[in-house]
């Protein structure tokens, strides 16, 4: 793995026992001798502590002011950027002019410009679309000397409150900056595994410190890539590459909850993004194909590209996601059919080994979210 990237915490990782595995050019820790199960567990239990500095951070500086930046960003995605208010954060989607998606992110209005997270495999590519579509509204500022912590779980409220009293006030989906002992934390209470949580931005030179300081919290433990897969894979939410990527519509994929009202057909500000005719045209008719939850019967997991058939052998695509769900105590997975295969309760076969074995077509998220609201 010498080719790979460090995190700044790397040797946090191997102190605490952590398995290194390269993803999205870096070394990751995937487990912790606690295993994926029990960290999966502690999480939905208690509270657990994620480093996912690997993915890149953002700030967008208006050049004129902030409505133009907001008019700018807005133009790369059907989402409602303008009516953003300050101190929230949304969801959102770098689409191409199929309709595709580039990435997902998130993107925060703090006041006099917005803070950007994408995801670790985009990152270079996100930045030199952002500049390259922003360059007459925004300075485009890559962050690469701060860590970025996701802390997670129905106990994650009260033990960064022993660090950052003001957290108990925040709401789902609100962004603040807290003074810790002299370093600026950027937070927003937000997360990708249904649980409440935080995603904590720290000076590289001071998390070591603030890391320590959670981890040393009663019902905290360190997490790593194998349970926030698990967690987000009950939780029902996308990982990019896998079950999103440039083939794949906001529509197809289930994300019609990101397109606000004002974008659609109708609203105030409809169309003017990448891709609009047909992201527009599939929310008004439909699309062809549907991501939809699977529910593998037994205990046998159906894995990504696990191939998908109708009960009378017609093929209708692949898993894209799928392993075993440590909180429902039984397999979960999530692909792509046919519109007209995915209604709730519909019987598919799905082929592990050259046996097709039965599963069903089942609502999401298969574990219910504890969001703040």
């Amino acid at each position: 793995m010498s080719d790979l990237k460090r995190l700044c915490l790397h040797d946090l990782h191997l102190g605490l026992g952590g398995k290194m595995v390269p993803f999205a050019g870096y070394e990751m820790p995937v487990q912790y001798p606690a295993g994926v199960m029990k960290e999966h567990l502690q999480t939905r239990d208690a509270a657990g502590l994620f480093d996912v500095s690997h993915m890149g951070q953002v700030i967008l500086r208006p050049k004129r002011d902030m409505a133009a930046l907001c008019a700018g960003f807005e133009a790369l995605m059907p989402v409602d950027v303008l009516g953003l208010a300050q101190g929230r954060q949304r969801y959102g989607l770098f689409t191409n002019e199929t309709g595709g998606i580039l990435d997902d992110l998130m993107f925060a209005n703090r006041g006099d410009h917005l803070f950007v997270v994408v995801n670790a495999a985009c990152k270079d590519a996100d930045v030199a679309h952002m500049r390259a579509h922003l360059a007459d509204v925004a300075e485009v500022e890559f962050i690469q000397d701060r860590a970025l912590l996701a802390f997670q779980g129905p106990g994650a409220e009260a033990a960064l409150a022993g660090l950052l009293p003001d957290v108990a006030a925040m709401r789902f989906m609100d962004v603040a900056v807290m003074d810790w002992d002299g370093a600026e934390v950027w937070l927003s209470r937000s997360g990708y595994t249904g649980e409440d949580g935080f995603e904590l931005s720290v000076p590289e030179g001071r998390a070591l410190e603030f890391a320590e300081g959670l981890l040393a919290r009663p019902g905290v433990m360190p997490i790593g890539l194998g349970a926030r897969d698990s967690l987000r894979l009950e939780a029902g939410l996308c990982l990019y590459g896998h079950d999103i990527d440039e083939g794949t519509s906001p529509v197809e994929a289930g994300l019609n909850w990101a397109i606000q009202k004002v974008r659609r057909s109708g609203g105030d500000r409809a169309g003017g993004f990448p891709g609009a005719e047909r992201i527009l045209r599939e929310l008004a008719e439909g699309p062809e194909r549907l991501r939809v939850g699977l529910r593998p019967e037994g205990r046998a997991p159906m894995r990504e590209g696990t191939a998908l058939f109708a009960v009378d052998g017609t093929p209708l695509g692949a898993v894209t996601s799928g392993g075993f769900g440590p909180s429902v105590e039984a397999p979960v997975a999530m692909g792509y059919v046919p519109a007209s295969y995915a209604n709730t309760g519909t019987a598919l076969m799905g082929e592990v080994r050259g046996k097709r074995l039965p599963l069903t077509v089942v609502p999401m998220p298969f574990h219910p979210t504890r969001y703040k609201r």
